[in-house]
């Protein structure tokens, strides 16, 4: 077996654990539960199981906080005391790291039923297809991403990743390189994580591109070779109800090919 066919199972069994920890947080919330106790359960079991560092801390949404309705600064994507209610959407997001492997995924659900929510997760569901094609086409990532945010204009729904810091709908995971200190810095990343985003920053900019996957200049390049970590993230129009997935995308020098396709959402959309 290639190194390369180890790295990426390593990558994968990463993403199914997260996948893992979030399934079992997300059947186990209930009526008064806060965010900040659902990231915090998020936190506890990947490190039960084996997670050593982190890329980012988990976060945990509820209500028109899945949407980021009025964030403005970026201390309010951290979990709060907002309580989980019957009716209620929820998101939960982390990107733990194993000796250097990281994964990065989002988690979408409804505590009950909400067909507000049933629908936006309908509207969310066909762009798992449409940035593949669009990858293998070869298309630039800012004319991807510009693709994407107009279809979710014409679906009458909000692109609420360009909240993101950088407006990012994905961004270029690698190993995080081993050794020297391991902490959370500004309450979410990992220390190594921002050593090795800054070396990738210089490193791909010398080279005409960028790590992050936005709708501007810098993303005006087809796609890098490598591991992107991407997600889209809709809103309803009233910015009360958010949803989204995130998982890595594998892009080559002429193809492109999804991590994994067992995840939660993916056989929930192939039931519907």
């Amino acid at each position: 077996m290639s190194n390369r066919a180890v790295d990426l199972g390593r990558f994968r069994d990463l993403q199914r654990l997260a996948y893992e920890a979030a399934e079992h947080v997300a059947a186990r919330l209930e009526p008064g539960v806060t965010e900040r106790m659902a990231a915090r359960e998020l936190r506890g079991w990947l490190e039960r199981h084996g997670v050593d560092d982190w890329f980012h801390v988990p976060f945990a949404w509820f209500g028109e906080r899945t949407a980021f309705r009025n964030f403005r600064v970026s201390l309010q994507f951290l979990p709060t005391n907002r309580r989980l209610a019957e009716g209620m959407p929820y998101v939960l997001d982390c990107a733990p790291v194993m000796d250097g492997y990281v994964a990065d995924i989002g988690y979408s659900g409804v505590l009950g039923s909400n067909p507000g929510w049933a629908r936006l997760d309908h509207d969310l569901s066909g762009f798992r297809g449409k940035i593949l094609d669009l990858v293998r086409q070869r298309r630039t990532f800012r004319e991807i991403y510009r693709e994407v945010d107009a279809e979710i204009a014409a679906q009458g729904n909000r692109n609420r990743h360009r909240v993101y810091p950088g407006r990012v709908i994905g961004h270029q995971v690698a190993r995080i390189r081993l050794g020297g200190p391991r902490f959370v810095v500004f309450g979410s990343f990992g220390f190594r994580t921002l050593r090795t985003i800054g070396r990738e920053l210089v490193k791909e900019r010398l080279e005409g591109r960028s790590p992050l996957w936005a709708g501007g200049k810098a993303s005006a390049h087809p796609p890098t070779p490598g591991l992107w970590a991407v997600e889209p993230h809709l809103g309803t129009d009233d910015d009360r109800i958010g949803a989204k997935f995130e998982e890595i995308l594998v892009v080559t020098d002429d193809d492109a090919s999804w991590l994994d396709d067992d995840l939660p959402h993916v056989r929930r959309w192939s039931l519907s």
